[in-house]
């Protein structure tokens, strides 16, 4: 099964090339499942009330995936509530978390993944390109506060945490929160495997323009630090060019200007603008929407290259195209590095090797960041 990851700044005909795409690729004899996020049913007007055949369309309820994990919460704490003395919330009066939205869709996507309808394709039309990359952050990130925060070795001396918590003169945490925090590891982890799998791929959506390089600029970084590649960039409302007469002269040839040069760094597919908003199956269809391709998806490589022979050092190869050398910040922490990239930053664990290594200095070359490792004599292994 292929997933694809659709997202693109605010305004620019995300959902509606989401659902060009899912309509092409089920046309095509694809097995699609169209999976919108918006609260609001923004699928359903771009589609129109035509069934297609192999295409099934999905709504994340965010609303009502909280209600249940709250009760479900509040059930497994039964004993722990009725000790404190609190009351319990109604499913009437739960509104929604901040958060509980980006939760509820990485649900989705998870269940969708795993679902047994044995879809060949799942199509994400994901929120607004800053929200998504914060999204497809959050289960890396989660994972690593709960592994410090609740380290699962500790787990593992259960037995003893009455001893360990009269000596210590505070409570230890109970049996049911180690279980949430496993429970809700495990979801994480299998979200991260959806993102890292070889078939799932982020495809970028924009309109050419100032506006659109940039946006485009940055949330091809933003990928990149996540470790995520794109396998193509839909350029949509594309004028034609019989129309650079007059006052779209302008416009035509900016919209010329910005294609040529997101061709030199991407596979670009033009989408012309119909002269009205897209609505219903023809127009879907009119807009030549490619379907969910074949390329490589799934988590780049961060290489590391052996030079000890040469220059005594190991060198780390992190692709950030795009990245600028005054927008980058590298800090490390012990076992880990935190990069900075223009807006994003993420923490990444080193490999093996480099954690008995020293930190010789970075450069950005070639839109890598290329981070230079000297061997600690005190923790590498010594040859004869």
């Amino acid at each position: 099964m292929r997933t694809l990851l659709i997202t693109g700044p605010g305004g620019s005909g995300r959902t509606t090339t989401a659902a060009a795409t899912a309509l092409t690729a089920a046309r095509e004899g694809a097995r699609t499942l169209l999976l919108g996020t918006d609260r609001t049913d923004t699928l359903g007007p771009v589609l129109g009330d035509e069934a297609t055949p192999r295409l099934t369309v999905r709504r994340v309820d965010p609303d009502a995936d909280f209600r249940a994990d709250l009760a479900a919460l509040q059930e497994r704490a039964a004993s722990a509530l009725d000790l404190l003395g609190a009351s319990r919330l109604d499913p009437e009066e739960i509104a929604p978390l901040p958060g509980a939205e980006e939760l509820a869709i990485l649900r989705a996507l998870r269940d969708a993944a795993l679902s047994e309808d044995a879809y060949d394709l799942v199509v994400v039309d994901l929120p607004p390109t800053p929200r998504a990359l914060s999204l497809l952050a959050l289960p890396e990130e989660l994972r690593r506060y709960l592994r410090r925060l609740l380290p699962p070795e500790r787990q593992a001396a259960r037995a003893l945490r009455p001893v360990l918590g009269r000596l210590a003169g505070v409570p230890m945490p109970a049996e049911w929160l180690y279980g949430t925090a496993a429970r809700l590891d495990l979801q994480l982890a299998a979200v991260e495997a959806v993102l890292a799998d070889p078939g799932t791929v982020v495809r970028l959506v924009a309109e050419p323009g100032p506006a659109g390089a940039d946006a485009v600029r940055t949330a091809a970084l933003g990928l990149a630090l996540r470790g995520l590649r794109a396998d193509a960039l839909i350029a949509t409302r594309v004028l034609p060019e019989s129309d650079a007469d007059g006052w779209l002269a302008g416009p035509v040839a900016q919209q010329r200007k910005t294609l040529e040069e997101w061709c030199e760094s991407y596979d670009v597919h033009p989408v012309a603008h119909l002269g009205r908003d897209p609505r219903g199956t023809d127009d879907l269809t009119a807009l030549a929407v490619p379907g969910a391709g074949t390329g490589p998806g799934g988590a780049t490589r961060w290489p590391v290259e052996d030079r000890l022979a040469g220059d005594g050092v190991l060198v780390w190869h992190i692709p950030l195209p795009g990245a600028h050398r005054d927008e980058l910040d590298l800090i490390r922490r012990g076992d880990e590095v935190v990069v900075t990239a223009g807006p994003f930053r993420r923490i990444v664990p080193l490999p093996s090797a480099l954690r008995r290594c020293t930190v010789a200095g970075a450069a950005l070359r070639e839109n890598e960041l290329r981070i230079r490792f000297r061997p600690d004599p005190g923790l590498w292994p010594r040859t004869r």
